[in-house]
């Protein structure tokens, strides 16, 4: 079934899971109608807990269940799953490599409406900084339902980037996801565009807009950590710069580790993101991503710059 929506696919493939393997449990921090954790929660309620609004006491508990074989999945916005159980996080699942499965759901700006306080632009760079943290920020649902797939079959502490909103898909439904492994989405021989989560699509728009004027090489980087270096440089090479999209504080983020990857064969480089900054509240999403310079024109501007034209 194809789906729209990251959080909904992620709910249903949780379900799908939930039939294959007993060992899956799924925690909710009070959120679990808009995490889709609820969609767990109506199959299997002997698996679901809801923890209340107390994300490092469901840390902790999600850590505790996976010392006893259980595979815990813990829900809440992006904003609340790292930041407020960091410490639990680090001191007990990431020292520990422990298999618990970290959803940060409404990240981003996603959650247009209500402003900083529940978008989260820092926790790419949060999570990647923690030693033996996965990283993962699917580019759509379709991405979504296969990466849940593979964390599910991994062994160790993942954390996984959702948007809140509907947008279509760019990738194809049922391909195969390999962890660490970036893909090429569109070849060319100017300009190497990264891009990760809802902003792979621009860039995908981005480089059909700015076709016969600039060769641009598309690819699509789901995983943050760990990161293929040597796919990276390749798919680097031969091209004269390399640009960068992902809705995150262009500090820590998609961009920096791109950077730590090719500082030996360095290359003119331009990050499209959140300019170290806190997100805002707007009418829409599309409203504040705009208000931010994340959009189609900002990355086919980018382009433009890099390419010299």
């Amino acid at each position: 079934m194809g789906y729209t929506n990251q959080r909904i696919a992620y709910g249903n493939t949780l379900v799908e899971l939930g039939r294959q393997d007993e060992r899956i449990v799924v925690l909710d921090a009070d959120l679990g109608a808009s995490t889709m954790g609820k969609l767990f929660e109506a199959e299997f309620p002997q698996r679901h807990f809801e923890m209340g609004i107390a994300e490092a006491n469901m840390t902790s508990v999600a850590a505790g269940l996976a010392q006893t074989g259980k595979i815990p999945f813990t829900n809440s916005f992006a904003v609340f799953a790292g930041g407020r159980a960091y410490d639990q996080i680090r001191q007990t699942i990431a020292i520990g490599k422990l298999n618990v499965k970290i959803c940060g759901s409404s990240s981003g700006l996603s959650d247009f409406g209500d402003g900083a306080t529940h978008q989260c632009v820092e926790d790419l760079a949060v999570f990647r900084a923690v030693p033996n943290m996965t990283v993962i920020c699917p580019a759509d649902a379709n991405e979504t339902v296969e990466a849940v797939k593979a964390m599910a079959a991994m062994d160790g502490p993942c954390y996984l980037r959702l948007n809140r909103n509907d947008y279509p898909n760019v990738t194809k439904e049922g391909e195969k996801f390999t962890i660490g492994v970036p893909t090429v989405l569109k070849e060319g021989t100017d300009v190497a565009l990264f891009a990760t989560g809802y902003m792979v699509g621009l860039a995908m728009e981005a480089a059909e807009e700015l076709e016969g004027a600039v060769s641009v090489r598309v690819i699509n980087v789901s995983t943050i950590k760990p990161m293929d270096a040597e796919a990276v440089r390749k798919m680097a090479e031969g091209c004269r710069a390399v640009v960068t999209a992902e809705e995150h504080n262009v500090r820590g983020g998609l961009g920096s580790a791109l950077a730590e990857v090719l500082c030996g064969e360095p290359k003119p480089m331009k990050m499209v993101g959140i300019q170290d900054t806190f997100g805002c509240s707007g009418h829409n999403y599309q409203e504040v991503l705009e208000y931010h310079g994340l959009t189609k024109s900002a990355i086919a501007e980018a382009v433009r710059e890099m390419a010299g034209i």
